[in-house]
């Protein structure tokens, strides 16, 4: 039986279409990555599985249970941490797990057993008794985690969980995951950072406008890019039509797969090219010799961004970068119409 199941999951906010169309599959004891830009949809797929928003229409399960006939039950078998952490700033940590075992009716013994346990699991034995107010960012996801995890949830769902943390505190959280991975407990996250969801995930699905877009593990999204990339740009802002020039140029070299030209960074190119040590030596010469400049030029591997620019046209800070705009004009619109 799967941990989680979504089938043509559809949710609208008015006009707003937040999603369309979602049906993932994740299996117990692995950790799933939804990967996509800022309005994809993901934080809505999130909240449908987590009965804190009625989806318009679909199928919702967790571990078999209909997360829309039997709200109360899927609830036992579900731990969420949102984005922004929300605690009370007067009460202490040990408090804070107290009220949240409360909440779930947890047996007292129960709940003095299983805090204990969180406190020793997240390192939080300094800081259990001092007000949540004087935690750091770090010891405040920890403790956000540890209520999460007090009824010993089948699925912990997690919307973008180390946003704003410093490095030592996303590997403490990444840590952390694996652990619960190791411990059969299945984790459903979603985050900005590529190498979050690359480094922790067994799978991945990426969203885009309320669709699933992609999904499969990180390494089967990268090999079917299908071969190394070169990001090239002509010049720091290329004019459109030197670009278009550049590319039909370079779609007719043997080593070249793909050419795909990317307006939101200057007309820059990013080729899909024989993973082999002539692909980029070649794109130089035949630049030079048609009297193109280069201006940059580099050879990677695939990662799980070119698989989202192969599937859409765009990277997602690209992607980050248009919603933000959407949002501001909307917001100028509506300021100047007051």
């Amino acid at each position: 039986m799967a941990a989680v199941f979504i089938e043509k999951l559809q949710k609208r906010y008015g006009s707003v279409e937040a999603v369309k169309d979602v049906s993932l599959t994740v299996q117990s004891g692995e950790i799933f990555g939804l990967l996509g830009p800022n309005g994809a949809g993901k934080t809505t797929t999130l909240r449908c599985l987590c009965t804190l928003t009625e989806p318009d229409s679909g199928t919702i399960e967790v571990s078999g249970i209909s997360v829309v006939d039997n709200p109360r039950q899927a609830r036992q078998r579900l731990g969420y941490i949102a984005q922004e952490v929300a605690l009370d700033k007067v009460l202490t940590g040990r408090e804070l797990l107290e009220l949240q075992a409360a909440l779930y009716h947890l047996p007292k013994a129960t709940a003095k057993q299983r805090i204990a346990e969180m406190i020793d699991l997240l390192g939080l034995d300094e800081w259990a008794d001092k007000r949540t107010g004087t935690y750091s960012g770090g010891l405040k996801k920890r403790l956000d985690l540890a209520a999460g995890l007090l009824h010993q949830p089948d699925v912990l769902v997690l919307d973008e969980p180390t946003v704003g943390l410093d490095i030592e505190s996303r590997s403490t959280v990444w840590n952390f995951l694996r652990r619960l991975r190791e411990a059969g407990t299945t984790v459903l996250i979603t985050s900005h950072y590529l190498e979050e969801i690359d480094a922790l995930a067994d799978r991945v699905a990426i969203i885009d406008r309320g669709v699933v877009i992609a999904s499969g593990t990180p390494s089967e999204l990268k090999d079917r890019v299908g071969g190394d990339r070169i990001t090239l740009r002509i010049r720091e802002f290329s004019p459109t039509d030197e670009a278009q020039q550049a590319k039909s140029l370079l779609e007719s070299l043997p080593t070249v797969q793909e050419v795909i030209i990317n307006p939101a960074q200057g007309n820059s190119l990013n080729l899909v090219v024989t993973p082999n040590s002539e692909a980029l030596m070649g794109v130089q010469q035949a630049l030079q010799k048609a009297g193109l400049p280069t201006f940059g030029i580099a050879q990677s591997r695939p990662s799980l961004d070119d698989v989202y620019l192969t599937a859409t046209g765009r990277t997602l800070l690209d992607a980050d970068l248009a919603a933000a705009g959407s949002r501001d004009a909307k917001a100028e619109k509506k300021q100047n119409m007051r």
